[in-house]
Formats: C-alpha cells, sequence, structure tokens
C-alpha cells in the first residue's frame, strides 16, 4: 500500500513552509531516519527524515516551491512488493499546490475584446510620474496619459494631477469587474502589484527586487505585531563596565588552558539571568486573562544571519557557568548561521537581550519579542566623563536600555531591574560567586 508524505509541521508556528530541497529522487529507496528533503520554516531551514521505508514512487511538489501548506502532500512511497508508477498514479496533485497560472490562462481569452488603453495607466510603466501623483491619480479617477507633466524631462508631478480632471480611468474601472467575474486572480494581480509600486517606491528609479525568505516574514509579522499590540515603556541605565572589563580579563587568563574565552556579552547574558530571578516580576508572559511567571530565566540572544535575526536561547542563564555560557553562545551562534538550529534551541525563553555595541551604536530601543515580556538592548561601551566618588572622571560607559510590555510590568518593577542589572555588571563577582 502506498505511503503519503505529507508537508511536516517542523515548529509549532508553522502554518506553511517552503521545499527547499529534495534529498531523494524518484525511484530512490528509503528507511526510516533517511533524510528526504530541507524545509525552510518561519525559523530556520530543517532536514526532514523519513519515518517509513520503502520506494519513492512520486515526487508532487518541486523543490523550491514556496507556501507548501502543513499537511500537503508533497510525495508518496511504494510500500514492499507495490509497483511504483500505479502508486504514484493513486495519488492526487496536492489540492493546495497547483495550478493557479492555468486557471488564469484559461479565463484570459474570454475578456479579450474589451480595454486596451487599460495597461497603459495600470501599469505607470508607459508614463512618468512620482509615486504621490500615482496615487493621486488613482484617488481622483485621473488618466495618466491624458496628463502633461511639468517635471523634469515632462515627469507628471503632484500640481499635474491635481489640476486635472478625471479621465479615462474611470471607464476602464467600470469595465474591471465585467473582466474580474470571469478572472478574479488574473484581473487583481497587477492592480496591486501597481499599486503597491506606487505607493511603497518609486520604480524610476534603478533597483533589484529580492524576495522574501520566510524567515524575514515572520520577523515581519512578529515584530509589526509587537508594536501595535504591547504597549513599550523604555527605562535606560549608563553602566560602568571597567571592573567587569578587568574581571573578564583575569578569567580568560584562568580559562585560556581550557580553550574559553569570554565576551562582553557572555557575562551581560549572565547578569540578565541573575537580574531575572532577582526581579522576578519582570520574568513574566502576559497571556491576556493570566500572568505567567517563570522560576527560572531562559535569555533569548538575538544572533543577526544571512537570513535574518534568530534568537537561541541560554537556559537557565542565572545557573550557568560564564564558560558554560560562552561554548553555548558559540555553538548556537554558529548554527544559527548555518540555519541548523533546532526547534527547542530558539522556540521559548523569558526574555531577551540584543546588542548592538560591537557596531558602536551608543544606544537603542528593542522591540519585545512576544510572549516574552522584555528585552534588554545593549549599545558599546565608551569613554566618557563620568562622576566616580564625587570627582569628575573618565570610565569605560555602557548604556543599557530594557524594553517592558506595560501590561505585565509596571514602571517601578522594570526600573528595579534596570538597577539589579546595573549593580550586578559594576561589581560582577556578586554573580559569579
Amino acid at each position: 500500500m502506498s505511503i503519503e508524505i505529507k508537508m511536516p509541521a517542523l515548529s509549532p508556528t508553522m502554518e506553511e513552509g517552503t521545499l527547499a530541497k529534495w534529498l531523494v529522487k524518484e525511484g530512490d529507496t528509503v528507511k526510516s531516519g533517511d533524510l528526504l528533503a530541507e524545509i525552510e520554516t518561519d525559523k530556520a531551514t530543517m532536514e526532514f527524515e523519513a519515518v517509513d521505508e520503502g520506494t519513492i514512487g512520486k515526487i508532487l511538489v518541486a523543490e523550491g516551491t514556496d507556501n507548501v501548506k502543513v499537511g500537503t502532500v508533497i510525495a508518496v512511497i511504494a510500500g514492499e512488493g507495490e509497483d511504483v508508477s500505479s502508486a504514484s498514479a493513486a495519488v492526487p496533485a496536492p489540492a493546495s499546490m497547483p495550478a493557479p497560472a492555468p486557471k488564469a490562462e484559461a479565463a484570459a481569452p474570454t475578456p479579450a475584446p474589451t480595454p486596451t488603453p487599460a495597461p497603459a495607466p495600470a501599469s505607470g510603466d508607459r508614463v512618468k510620474a512620482s509615486p504621490l501623483a500615482k496615487r493621486i491619480a488613482a484617488a481622483k479617477g485621473v488618466d495618466l496619459s491624458s496628463v502633461t507633466g511639468s517635471g523634469p524631462n515632462g515627469r507628471i508631478v503632484k500640481a499635474d494631477v491635481e489640476g486635472a480632471k478625471p479621465g479615462a480611468a474611470p471607464a476602464v474601472q467600470q469595465a474591471a469587474p465585467a473582466a474580474a467575474a470571469s478572472a478574479p486572480s488574473a484581473a487583481a494581480a497587477p492592480a496591486a502589484s501597481a499599486e503597491t509600486k506606487a505607493i511603497w517606491y518609486d520604480d524610476s528609479i534603478p533597483h533589484e527586487e529580492e524576495k522574501l525568505s520566510n524567515i524575514r516574514k515572520t520577523i515581519a509579522r512578529r515584530l509589526t505585531e509587537s508594536k501595535q499590540t504591547v504597549p513599550h515603556i523604555y527605562l535606560t541605565v549608563d553602566i560602568r563596565l571597567d571592573a567587569l572589563l578587568k574581571l573578564r580579563g583575569e578569567l580568560n587568563k584562568a580559562l585560556e588552558a581550557r580553550g574559553v574565552k569570554l565576551s562582553v556579552n557572555d557575562l551581560l547574558i549572565k547578569a540578565l539571568g541573575v537580574a531575572l530571578e532577582q526581579t522576578p516580576k519582570c520574568n513574566v508572559t502576559y497571556t491576556g486573562d493570566k500572568l505567567i511567571k517563570y522560576s527560572r530565566a531562559d535569555v533569548s540572544v538575538a544572533v543577526s544571519t544571512p537570513t535574518g535575526l534568530i534568537t537561541p536561547i541560554i537556559r537557565d542563564a542565572a545557573g550557568a557557568s560564564v564558560a558554560s555560557i560562552s561554548t553555548q553562545m558559540k555553538d548556537l551562534a554558529g548554527r544559527a548561521k548555518e540555519g541548523k538550529l533546532k526547534p527547542e534551541e530558539y522556540q521559548g525563553g523569558t526574555a531577551s537581550l540584543s546588542n548592538m555595541g560591537m557596531y558602536g551604536i551608543k544606544q537603542f530601543e528593542a522591540v519585545i519579542n512576544p510572549p516574552q515580556g522584555m528585552i534588554m538592548a545593549i549599545g558599546a561601551g565608551e569613554k566618557r566623563p563620568y562622576v566616580i566618588d564625587d570627582a569628575l572622571q573618565i570610565a569605560t560607559i555602557m548604556s543599557a536600555t530594557g524594553s517592558f510590555d506595560h501590561r505585565a510590568i509596571d514602571g517601578a518593577d522594570g526600573a528595579e531591574l534596570m538597577k539589579t542589572f546595573k549593580a550586578l555588571v559594576e561589581a560582577p563577582m556578586g554573580m559569579i560567586a
């Protein structure tokens, strides 16, 4: 009996993915545990293993296919003694994958005689106009092909469109619904594309288009949701780093024989973990009708990768040694950049840390990573005038900004966390003793 291979859910948030690469071909014999494909999820590119054994009868979804819904049949395995061709014939093409293109081609001939002038105003390619002029023209129903431009090289600008009267465009728009009735997807797509270009960028400037990865789409969606739904409160402190830098130097000498070299970031991860445990009101998640209070601090650390930002997690950052944190971070960051993290290594966490000090950024405000309640943004350590024992001196100072979910964390509690974090960094022996 043939066995259907379906698009797996490789993370709790995954609804669809990209079938990046097939590692088998039709006719190959596979057994449980063999690698079948590489799948790009909303977080990383992961390998998909076979559960059953048999012969690959038919590959139904080609590699490189985007937006494959979870549960879609992507291939079929012929069982022992089963004819491969009959097994592949028995499985229909996946319903969610398809063929929108043939539908558009079949419907396209129907509205053939309708408008000829439509392409010029819709596409905007034959008319030189600023994005603002295009937008105003669309709102007023002005046919740009009938407008004389007063801008450079005859370019149509805002003033030209504002003084123009509605022209042929409305007639075309009235004809559009009839065509849309027979081919909605074919008619709507070009119009949406033209509108997007007019609103979002000036296509007269030389440019190239880059397709968004699933990871980048997820980053955009989650951060937009965070800024729209989470009321952020920002608290900043200046922290003297001299004692931490001195301790780091001493620890690196002691750990040299073990091949461990601590970074400032490793020590800051430890400091945030301890601060969260000492200020438990900030180690929380808001769920709408209840507050989740964590008894352990798992710190997600922002790592930049070629496909976007990902946040591998240091579990129990308060309880882990700084040497262990350093070793874990090197391993996690390396595999994050290769897209090889396992789901459990980047899903979860109780708070986040984002460090842009290595880029010379003095201070910034990070966006909270839901459902976490806070994120710590770390700026560059630099020599600054600083008052020490009532005397103005030069010290190495770093600005740290905490972003807090104000639904769950009051300003005073956030301030307590920032005070604790500052004290731990300025007297670091207290967090490693």
